[in-house]
């Protein structure tokens, strides 16, 4: 009787555990519902991967001449045995600001990578961007920009299990499965273009707005077949708004607002984040800021500014019903962006406040 006692219990505490696992996967699979559906790439700190959220940001820097960064996020580790992992690296510079009449252009390029879930779906992307700005008179400037790059994504079949090699206890990957691969990998030519303008009345005020279209080539992602009727990826609209505000010579105020949606689904995030001045002409910045994510988390944010080197670090707070079983840890998420002048340009004048 002690036997079977203990065995019952064991056994309970097994199915309430594996009930417990059960909750957490439908409801991650609920929250993923903008990643499952064209499985694209997106960083909480949108502002630091300008080419990212829209190519006509190449080399739209109002206080520099070229900039380099990279960008890291660790997604979900607290829940899931193999979280998401998404690394980009990007640079742009402008180019002919003494050739072209109140304009320049701007190039640069970017390289992302994401790896997700235990079957490795594995994703590497390299674009190459263009844009041209054009100034409007003293205080606008009107932006566009186009970029095209090679998308690779792959899958290891033999780490994926299927519905119909679940035996009631179990999921047995020596069981039979209807699902077939015709490839585990696809390679395709991506399009996305976008625009600008923003508008600076004075050395203090600074306020930007732009709209990009992601896929517009609707390239076909699928690894059942060039057959398949599935795979077309829907286009994915982005638009956003920012300021940049000059209190005083010590705190620059940063308010941005990013909204997407792509197919069904939706992302809207929104905050402020700000620069206070730790040295004469801003050599040494500390940055703070929050940030939320509607419906889903709060982002705090924190970074210091070195000699035009920026470090940045953010984590996102689940505060969707996935925080019962995550413990409110969603995301962490690291940005370095070094920004610089061309040795004869460094008296040029910035178009955004600045120290």
């Amino acid at each position: 009787f002690a036997a079977n006692s203990r065995f019952t219990t064991h056994a309970s505490r097994f199915n309430k555990s594996m009930i417990k696992k059960i909750k957490i996967l439908i409801i991650v699979l609920c929250s993923l519902q903008l990643t499952t559906t064209a499985q694209d790439l997106h960083f909480s700190q949108f502002f630091n991967s300008p080419l990212v959220t829209n190519p006509a940001n190449t080399g739209f820097i109002p206080d520099a001449d070229y900039r380099i960064g990279a960008n890291y996020r660790n997604q979900w580790s607290s829940v899931m045995s193999v979280p998401y992992k998404t690394v980009s690296a990007f640079a742009d510079a402008q180019v002919f600001r003494d050739r072209l009449e109140n304009g320049w252009l701007g190039l640069g390029g970017m390289i992302l990578n994401d790896k997700a879930g235990s079957g490795s779906l594995t994703s590497t992307k390299v674009y190459g961007s263009v844009a041209y700005h054009q100034m409007l008179g003293l205080s606008s400037l009107l932006s566009a920009g186009f970029n095209i790059g090679w998308a690779n994504k792959h899958i290891n079949e033999s780490k994926l299990k299927f519905p119909d090699q679940f035996d009631g206890k179990f999921f047995d990957s020596k069981l039979p499965t209807s699902v077939v691969f015709t490839n585990n990998y696809v390679s395709y030519m991506d399009m996305h273009v976008g625009m600008n303008y923003a508008y600076f009345p004075d050395e203090n005020v600074y306020i930007n707005a732009g709209y990009s279209i992601q896929h517009v080539n609707r390239p076909k992602e699928t690894f059942f077949g060039d057959n398949s009727v599935f795979g077309r990826i829907p286009m994915r609209h982005t638009g956003f708004v920012n300021a940049i505000l000059k209190l005083n010579d010590r705190v620059i105020v940063n308010p941005n607002a990013y909204f997407t949606t792509q197919a069904k689904a939706t992302d809207l995030v929104f905050g402020i984040n700000a620069n206070y001045n730790l040295s004469q002409f801003g050599e040494q910045q500390l940055i703070a800021g929050v940030y939320y994510r509607l419906g889903d988390a709060i982002v705090p944010m924190v970074g210091l500014e070195v000699a035009k080197i920026q470090f940045t670090f953010s984590y996102d707070v689940t505060l969707s019903a996935l925080s019962k079983y995550n413990g409110y840890r969603g995301a962490m998420e690291f940005s370095i962006i070094k920004k610089g002048f061309y040795p004869d340009n460094v008296d040029r004048t910035s178009i955004c406040p600045t120290f």
